[in-house]
Protein backbone atom coordinates (compact mmCIF):
# COMPACT_ATOMS: atom_id res chain seq x y z
CA UNK A 1 0.00 0.00 0.00
CA UNK A 2 2.45 2.79 0.32
CA UNK A 3 4.20 1.47 -2.62
CA UNK A 4 1.16 2.64 -4.32
CA UNK A 5 1.05 6.19 -2.00
CA UNK A 6 4.91 6.37 -3.06
CA UNK A 7 4.08 6.32 -6.58
CA UNK A 8 0.78 8.43 -6.46
CA UNK A 9 2.50 11.00 -4.55
CA UNK A 10 5.79 11.03 -7.37
CA UNK A 11 3.23 11.23 -10.38
CA UNK A 12 1.51 13.97 -8.69
CA UNK A 13 5.21 15.62 -7.75
CA UNK A 14 6.26 15.20 -11.80
CA UNK A 15 2.56 16.67 -12.86
CA UNK A 16 3.26 19.91 -10.73
CA UNK A 17 6.88 20.47 -11.58
CA UNK A 18 5.60 20.05 -15.34
CA UNK A 19 3.46 22.85 -14.59
CA UNK A 20 6.05 24.93 -13.03
CA UNK A 21 7.90 24.23 -14.92
CA UNK A 22 5.75 25.15 -18.64
CA UNK A 23 4.69 28.01 -16.56
CA UNK A 24 8.33 29.57 -16.37
CA UNK A 25 9.37 28.92 -19.68
CA UNK A 26 5.94 30.93 -21.05
CA UNK A 27 6.76 33.58 -18.27
CA UNK A 28 10.35 33.97 -19.14
CA UNK A 29 9.73 33.83 -23.39
CA UNK A 30 10.58 37.31 -24.33
CA UNK A 31 7.77 39.34 -25.63
CA UNK A 32 7.14 39.59 -29.31
CA UNK A 33 8.54 43.15 -30.60
CA UNK A 34 5.57 45.10 -31.22
CA UNK A 35 4.41 45.42 -35.13
CA UNK A 36 6.07 48.15 -37.48
CA UNK A 37 3.72 51.52 -37.56
CA UNK A 38 1.63 51.78 -40.41
CA UNK A 39 2.84 53.53 -43.36
CA UNK A 40 1.81 57.12 -43.44
CA UNK A 41 -1.15 58.12 -45.90
CA UNK A 42 -2.47 54.92 -44.70
CA UNK A 43 -6.27 54.74 -42.42
CA UNK A 44 -4.24 53.53 -39.80
CA UNK A 45 -1.40 56.69 -40.00
CA UNK A 46 -2.79 59.20 -41.99
CA UNK A 47 -1.08 62.62 -42.84
CA UNK A 48 -2.10 65.10 -40.90
CA UNK A 49 -3.19 68.78 -42.98
CA UNK A 50 -3.52 71.78 -41.01
CA UNK A 51 -5.68 74.90 -42.20
CA UNK A 52 -4.73 78.31 -40.83
CA UNK A 53 -7.94 80.07 -39.19
CA UNK A 54 -8.43 82.76 -41.46
CA UNK A 55 -11.71 81.97 -42.16
CA UNK A 56 -14.77 80.25 -40.26
CA UNK A 57 -13.44 77.14 -39.11
CA UNK A 58 -16.69 74.89 -39.69
CA UNK A 59 -16.25 76.17 -43.42
CA UNK A 60 -12.75 75.43 -43.53
CA UNK A 61 -13.43 72.33 -41.82
CA UNK A 62 -16.04 71.48 -44.26
CA UNK A 63 -14.29 72.47 -47.29
CA UNK A 64 -10.49 71.15 -46.26
CA UNK A 65 -12.36 67.29 -45.84
CA UNK A 66 -13.87 67.65 -49.38
CA UNK A 67 -10.33 68.52 -50.67
CA UNK A 68 -9.13 65.66 -48.99
CA UNK A 69 -11.47 63.24 -50.01
CA UNK A 70 -10.62 64.60 -53.79
CA UNK A 71 -6.84 63.83 -52.80
CA UNK A 72 -7.42 59.83 -52.04
CA UNK A 73 -9.16 59.69 -55.03
CA UNK A 74 -6.35 60.83 -57.13
CA UNK A 75 -3.07 60.08 -54.70
CA UNK A 76 -4.39 57.14 -53.01
CA UNK A 77 -3.48 58.79 -50.00
CA UNK A 78 -5.48 59.13 -46.49
CA UNK A 79 -5.51 62.73 -45.30
CA UNK A 80 -6.88 64.12 -41.64
CA UNK A 81 -7.61 68.14 -41.73
CA UNK A 82 -7.77 70.13 -38.37
CA UNK A 83 -7.63 74.00 -37.78
CA UNK A 84 -5.83 74.74 -34.90
CA UNK A 85 -6.86 77.93 -32.78
CA UNK A 86 -3.93 80.42 -34.42
CA UNK A 87 -1.19 80.29 -36.98
CA UNK A 88 1.33 80.42 -34.13
CA UNK A 89 -0.63 77.20 -33.12
CA UNK A 90 0.14 75.09 -36.94
CA UNK A 91 3.86 76.31 -37.64
CA UNK A 92 4.35 74.79 -34.04
CA UNK A 93 2.94 71.85 -34.67
CA UNK A 94 4.33 71.91 -37.74
CA UNK A 95 8.00 71.77 -36.12
CA UNK A 96 7.13 68.87 -33.77
CA UNK A 97 6.15 66.76 -36.18
CA UNK A 98 2.27 66.66 -35.25
CA UNK A 99 1.18 68.59 -38.62
CA UNK A 100 2.85 67.01 -42.01
CA UNK A 101 1.19 69.72 -44.28
CA UNK A 102 0.42 72.99 -43.03
CA UNK A 103 -1.48 75.76 -45.17
CA UNK A 104 0.84 79.02 -44.42
CA UNK A 105 0.16 82.66 -45.71
CA UNK A 106 3.47 84.42 -46.26
CA UNK A 107 4.74 85.43 -42.86
CA UNK A 108 4.36 82.06 -40.84
CA UNK A 109 5.50 80.26 -43.57
CA UNK A 110 9.01 82.34 -43.53
CA UNK A 111 9.00 81.88 -39.62
CA UNK A 112 8.32 77.95 -39.57
CA UNK A 113 11.24 77.72 -42.55
CA UNK A 114 13.56 79.34 -40.39
CA UNK A 115 12.84 78.06 -36.89
CA UNK A 116 11.78 74.30 -38.43
CA UNK A 117 12.52 73.69 -41.64
CA UNK A 118 9.49 74.04 -42.91
CA UNK A 119 9.33 73.82 -46.87
CA UNK A 120 7.16 75.18 -49.37
CA UNK A 121 6.20 73.17 -52.29
CA UNK A 122 2.98 75.37 -53.68
CA UNK A 123 2.24 79.26 -53.65
CA UNK A 124 -1.44 79.41 -54.27
CA UNK A 125 -3.17 81.26 -57.43
CA UNK A 126 -6.11 83.93 -57.14
CA UNK A 127 -7.62 85.90 -60.20
CA UNK A 128 -5.23 84.48 -62.11
CA UNK A 129 -2.27 85.56 -60.25
CA UNK A 130 0.25 84.06 -57.68
CA UNK A 131 1.32 87.47 -56.47
CA UNK A 132 -0.72 90.73 -54.40
CA UNK A 133 0.32 93.86 -52.44
CA UNK A 134 -0.36 96.40 -49.91
CA UNK A 135 -2.87 99.04 -51.34
CA UNK A 136 -2.68 102.80 -49.69
CA UNK A 137 -5.70 104.23 -49.79
CA UNK A 138 -7.35 107.71 -49.03
CA UNK A 139 -10.41 109.39 -49.55
CA UNK A 140 -10.73 111.10 -52.85
CA UNK A 141 -12.45 114.31 -51.42
CA UNK A 142 -9.10 114.94 -49.35
CA UNK A 143 -6.69 115.97 -51.96
CA UNK A 144 -4.37 113.14 -50.99
CA UNK A 145 -3.16 112.03 -54.34
CA UNK A 146 0.17 110.18 -53.04
CA UNK A 147 2.07 108.77 -49.84
CA UNK A 148 4.21 111.69 -49.73
CA UNK A 149 0.58 113.31 -49.20
CA UNK A 150 0.12 111.63 -46.19
CA UNK A 151 2.97 112.55 -43.88
CA UNK A 152 2.18 114.11 -41.13
CA UNK A 153 -1.51 112.95 -41.47
CA UNK A 154 -4.05 109.93 -39.45
CA UNK A 155 -2.99 106.70 -40.78
CA UNK A 156 -4.82 103.64 -40.39
CA UNK A 157 -2.94 99.72 -40.20
CA UNK A 158 -4.54 96.44 -40.44
CA UNK A 159 -2.88 94.02 -37.74
CA UNK A 160 0.51 94.96 -36.67
CA UNK A 161 1.90 91.21 -38.04
CA UNK A 162 -0.83 91.63 -41.01
CA UNK A 163 1.68 91.50 -44.10
CA UNK A 164 -0.29 93.41 -46.66
CA UNK A 165 -1.70 95.75 -44.07
CA UNK A 166 0.84 96.51 -42.16
CA UNK A 167 4.35 95.16 -42.52
CA UNK A 168 4.65 95.87 -46.55
CA UNK A 169 2.75 99.21 -45.93
CA UNK A 170 5.78 99.95 -43.39
CA UNK A 171 8.86 98.29 -46.23
CA UNK A 172 7.13 101.14 -48.76
CA UNK A 173 7.48 104.12 -46.44
CA UNK A 174 11.12 102.76 -45.86
CA UNK A 175 11.82 102.90 -49.63
CA UNK A 176 10.96 106.38 -49.70
CA UNK A 177 13.70 107.38 -47.42
CA UNK A 178 11.19 107.67 -44.61
CA UNK A 179 11.06 106.32 -40.90
CA UNK A 180 7.60 104.65 -40.80
CA UNK A 181 7.47 105.22 -36.83
CA UNK A 182 7.49 109.15 -37.60
CA UNK A 183 6.08 109.77 -40.89
CA UNK A 184 2.44 110.09 -39.79
CA UNK A 185 1.38 112.03 -36.79
CA UNK A 186 -0.99 109.31 -35.66
CA UNK A 187 -1.41 105.74 -36.07
CA UNK A 188 -4.37 103.32 -35.41
CA UNK A 189 -4.33 99.12 -35.78
CA UNK A 190 -8.04 98.44 -36.43
CA UNK A 191 -7.48 95.01 -37.05
CA UNK A 192 -9.20 93.57 -40.16
CA UNK A 193 -8.93 94.98 -43.49
CA UNK A 194 -12.38 96.09 -43.92
CA UNK A 195 -12.49 98.01 -40.43
CA UNK A 196 -9.45 99.52 -42.40
CA UNK A 197 -11.65 100.62 -45.06
CA UNK A 198 -14.39 101.98 -42.96
CA UNK A 199 -11.90 104.13 -40.94
CA UNK A 200 -10.78 105.76 -43.83
CA UNK A 201 -14.46 106.29 -45.12
CA UNK A 202 -15.61 107.54 -42.43
CA UNK A 203 -12.75 110.28 -42.09
CA UNK A 204 -11.32 108.70 -38.61
CA UNK A 205 -8.26 108.72 -40.99
CA UNK A 206 -6.36 110.18 -43.93
CA UNK A 207 -5.06 107.27 -45.38
CA UNK A 208 -4.85 103.11 -44.42
CA UNK A 209 -3.22 99.94 -45.69
CA UNK A 210 -5.40 97.45 -46.86
CA UNK A 211 -4.79 94.26 -49.31
CA UNK A 212 -5.07 94.55 -52.50
CA UNK A 213 -5.07 92.12 -55.74
CA UNK A 214 -4.90 91.94 -59.17
CA UNK A 215 -8.71 92.66 -60.24
CA UNK A 216 -9.70 93.58 -56.13
CA UNK A 217 -8.99 94.71 -53.20
CA UNK A 218 -10.67 95.07 -49.33
CA UNK A 219 -12.42 97.67 -50.02
CA UNK A 220 -14.93 95.09 -52.13
CA UNK A 221 -16.31 93.70 -48.34
CA UNK A 222 -18.03 96.62 -47.46
CA UNK A 223 -19.80 97.14 -50.94
CA UNK A 224 -22.79 96.05 -49.60
CA UNK A 225 -22.74 98.24 -46.24
CA UNK A 226 -21.07 101.08 -48.15
CA UNK A 227 -21.86 100.72 -52.10
CA UNK A 228 -20.44 103.79 -52.35
CA UNK A 229 -16.77 103.38 -51.21
CA UNK A 230 -15.15 102.53 -54.50
CA UNK A 231 -16.89 106.38 -55.57
CA UNK A 232 -15.37 107.68 -52.43
CA UNK A 233 -12.40 106.14 -52.08
CA UNK A 234 -9.34 105.44 -54.33
CA UNK A 235 -5.72 103.76 -54.03
CA UNK A 236 -2.71 106.09 -54.15
CA UNK A 237 0.31 104.14 -53.37
CA UNK A 238 0.98 100.40 -53.51
CA UNK A 239 4.52 97.80 -52.37
CA UNK A 240 6.33 95.87 -53.66
CA UNK A 241 4.55 92.26 -55.15
CA UNK A 242 4.20 90.17 -51.97
CA UNK A 243 3.68 85.93 -53.02
CA UNK A 244 0.71 84.63 -52.35
CA UNK A 245 0.17 81.67 -49.13
CA UNK A 246 1.59 78.53 -49.50
CA UNK A 247 0.96 74.94 -49.44
CA UNK A 248 3.91 73.97 -47.03
CA UNK A 249 5.79 70.10 -46.17
CA UNK A 250 7.01 69.64 -42.32
CA UNK A 251 10.84 68.98 -42.69
CA UNK A 252 11.41 65.49 -43.03
CA UNK A 253 8.87 64.45 -44.86
CA UNK A 254 9.25 61.57 -47.50
CA UNK A 255 9.95 63.09 -50.83
CA UNK A 256 7.89 60.24 -52.67
CA UNK A 257 4.71 61.36 -50.45
CA UNK A 258 5.54 65.34 -51.00
CA UNK A 259 5.93 64.56 -54.96
CA UNK A 260 1.86 62.35 -54.61
CA UNK A 261 0.80 65.62 -52.20
CA UNK A 262 2.29 68.13 -55.01
CA UNK A 263 1.24 66.43 -57.76
CA UNK A 264 -2.06 65.44 -56.42
CA UNK A 265 -3.21 68.94 -55.51
CA UNK A 266 -2.56 70.73 -59.07
CA UNK A 267 -4.37 67.59 -60.87
CA UNK A 268 -7.35 67.99 -58.49
CA UNK A 269 -7.58 72.22 -58.60
CA UNK A 270 -7.42 71.28 -62.53
CA UNK A 271 -10.46 69.44 -62.12
CA UNK A 272 -13.97 70.38 -62.48
CA UNK A 273 -14.79 69.11 -59.17
CA UNK A 274 -11.84 69.95 -58.17
CA UNK A 275 -11.72 73.86 -58.73
CA UNK A 276 -15.03 74.37 -56.65
CA UNK A 277 -12.99 72.48 -53.91
CA UNK A 278 -10.33 74.34 -53.87
CA UNK A 279 -12.58 77.83 -54.53
CA UNK A 280 -14.17 77.35 -51.61
CA UNK A 281 -10.54 77.19 -49.15
CA UNK A 282 -9.85 80.07 -49.24
CA UNK A 283 -11.10 81.38 -52.87
CA UNK A 284 -8.20 79.53 -54.61
CA UNK A 285 -7.85 79.38 -58.29
CA UNK A 286 -5.36 76.48 -58.69
CA UNK A 287 -1.44 76.48 -57.86
CA UNK A 288 1.89 77.12 -59.16
CA UNK A 289 4.93 75.32 -58.28
CA UNK A 290 7.19 77.30 -55.29
CA UNK A 291 10.39 77.49 -53.48
CA UNK A 292 11.69 79.21 -50.36
CA UNK A 293 13.37 82.54 -52.30
CA UNK A 294 9.91 83.47 -53.40
CA UNK A 295 9.54 84.25 -50.30
CA UNK A 296 12.52 85.99 -49.47
CA UNK A 297 11.18 89.97 -49.67
CA UNK A 298 8.84 88.58 -46.78
CA UNK A 299 11.57 87.44 -44.34
CA UNK A 300 13.35 90.74 -45.43
CA UNK A 301 10.30 92.78 -43.95
CA UNK A 302 9.62 89.85 -41.12
CA UNK A 303 13.10 90.58 -39.94
CA UNK A 304 12.80 94.81 -40.18
CA UNK A 305 10.00 94.73 -38.03
CA UNK A 306 11.47 92.16 -35.45
CA UNK A 307 8.47 89.82 -35.85
CA UNK A 308 8.71 86.18 -33.34
CA UNK A 309 6.56 83.26 -33.88
CA UNK A 310 4.45 84.33 -30.54
CA UNK A 311 3.22 87.80 -32.67
CA UNK A 312 1.74 85.66 -34.81
CA UNK A 313 -1.97 84.83 -34.10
Amino acid sequence: MSRVVNLVLFVAVLALSVVLIGGCTIADKPAKKSSKPAALGTAENPIKMAMVPSLDTKKLITSGKKLAELLKKETGLTFTVSVPTSYAAVVAAMGAGKVDVGWLSPLPYVIAHDQYGVQVVLRTVRNKSDKYWSFIIARTDTGINSLEDLKGKRFAYGDPVSTSGCLYAKELIRSRGEDPEKFFSHVIYAGAHDKVVMAVYNKQVDGGAIYGGVVSDAREKVVETIPDVMKKTKVIAKSIEIPNDTVSVRKGLSPAIVKKITDGLMKVAASDEGRIAVMSLYGIDGFVPAKDSDYDSVRRVARAEKIELEQIK
